[in-house]
């Protein structure tokens, strides 16, 4: 064999092994790609939380809707009782007032009236006290009778009756006498959901209320029910309650009452709920979503239903057994309600079931999946 042959036969041996050794390291990385798993990192692990499955009695809930009201043994609509011009405000609608807080001020006839009145009882009082004490003294020297002295007595106590009637009308006007004017004061403690007045209107005694003060820290949320639904729905059922204000809240009550007749307008019967409202989250003329449930004779697993992964028209929630052994479960709902899924399969009573992150989680492992 000559030289050029046996150079040929090196260089094919050559390109032999680098394509050997090439098929092998490709064969491997395959392998090792097939072997790989998602596994949680410890920073991104500290932001995961997970509930555990629970056995409860399945529960329906039936969608509803309704609206925010007052409560109104807690309103008071205020009348004038006197007529006159409306000197000052000093509120607007929605302020918050405390009792007995001067709200505005009124300028009237009325006040100059029961004034001049006033003092002329004053006068007679006095009158009517020097001739009590005159009678009196003729009394005690034989010269009047016990008569003159009853009537004498009793004119004076007709006057000071009369003042008091007068000091009562001024206390009840909350008079100002160095002002000239009447000062209307808060009724109670709440807030003005309504104003009729500004600086300058005039009014008349016993007419349209001039503003409205509501105690908003007890609420009634009115329930609209449907004929389909009215079957359903009872006194004393348990509601969740969510407004488009707050999402992420969730107010619960209890159905209180429920009308037998049907409201005229909307064609449906309201159920009343009342809500404690003291931090005045909830306000008159709020649209809100309810959610009754309905409670059933079986028990299922149930999961919190912000657990829950759709995709592709499919329920999922990703498990955790360990930070490299995290898995991606089908599950079949049985029922839900506002909070909660009831499940037929999927899960099982123990396994764990990531409540945070969780989607962040699924798109990763369907990742490596692909």
């Amino acid at each position: 064999m000559n030289n050029t042959s046996i150079k040929l036969s090196l260089i094919s041996c050559l390109i032999m092994a680098v394509f050997f050794s090439s098929c092998s390291s490709s064969e491997e990385e395959k392998n090792n790609a097939g072997n790989e798993k998602y596994c949680l990192d410890e920073n991104f692990k500290s932001k995961i939380e997970w509930v555990l499955p629970e056995i409860k009695s399945v529960t329906e809930g039936i969608h509803l809707t309704g609206s925010v009201e007052t409560n109104p043994d807690k309103v008071i609509h205020f009348v004038s009782l006197v007529g006159g011009i409306i000197s000052n405000t000093y509120f607007s609608l929605g302020d918050k007032v405390t009792k007995g807080q001067v709200l505005a001020e009124l300028r009237s006839t009325e006040l100059s009236e029961l004034q001049s009145q006033s003092k002329t009882i004053d006068a007679q009082i006095k009158v009517g006290e020097k001739k009590l004490q005159s009678v009196q003294s003729m009394y005690n020297d034989g010269i009047s009778s016990q008569k003159e002295l009853t009537e004498a007595q009793s004119e004076l106590d007709i006057l000071k009756a009369e003042k008091e009637r007068i000091n009562a009308n001024l206390n009840l006007f909350s008079a100002s006498p160095e002002k000239g004017i009447f000062q209307i004061k808060a009724p109670a403690t709440g807030i003005i959901t309504s104003k009729s007045i500004a600086a300058g209107t005039q009014i008349s005694a016993g007419s349209e209320a001039l503003f409205t003060v509501s105690d908003l820290s007890e609420v009634w949320v009115m329930v609209n029910i449907y004929a389909n639904n009215v079957q359903h729905i009872e006194t004393g059922m348990e509601v969740n309650i969510k407004t488009l204000s707050y999402p992420d809240k969730i107010f619960t009550g209890k159905v209180a009452a429920i009308s037998q007749v049907l409201d005229a307008e909307a064609k449906v019967l309201k159920a009343r709920v009342i809500l404690q409202n003291t931090d005045f989250k909830l306000k008159p003329g709020m649209l809100v979503d309810v959610t009754a449930l309905k409670q059933g004779n079986t028990e299922a697993l149930s999961i919190p239903e912000s657990v829950i992964v759709f995709d592709n028209n499919q329920n999922y929630v990703v498990v955790y057994k360990g930070d490299c052994d995290i898995e991606i479960r089908q599950i079949e709902i049985l029922t839900k309600n506002s909070e909660s899924s009831f499940l037929s399969g999927g899960v099982n009573e123990n396994e764990k079931i990531i409540s945070k992150n969780q989607l962040l989680i699924y798109e990763q492992i369907k990742n490596f999946q692909n």
